[in-house]
């Protein structure tokens, strides 16, 4: 199991790179879809942490996770 957590991190990655790059787009649906993207990323990002004692990791990525709530309600 301590192996499959510790790979979380490559999935996150990726997750994060795709949120950014749809969170960029002029086109509202895929700016929405990319919030919820980051919101998947946090998870995986905090769960890898929580493995790893990371908790500037963890506190960080639970702050992100806020913006992004707030960037799912302001979509336009």
């Amino acid at each position: 199991m301590s192996d499959i957590i510790e790979l979380l991190q490559w999935p996150a990655m990726a997750a994060s790179l795709l949120a950014a790059w749809l969170v960029g787009s002029r086109a509202a649906a895929r700016r929405f879809a990319g919030f919820w993207v980051f919101l998947f990323s946090n998870v995986l990002w905090v769960c890898w942490g929580w493995h790893d004692g990371a908790w500037a990791l963890i506190i960080l990525n639970v702050c992100l996770a806020l913006t992004n709530v707030r960037g799912i309600v302001k979509n336009e």
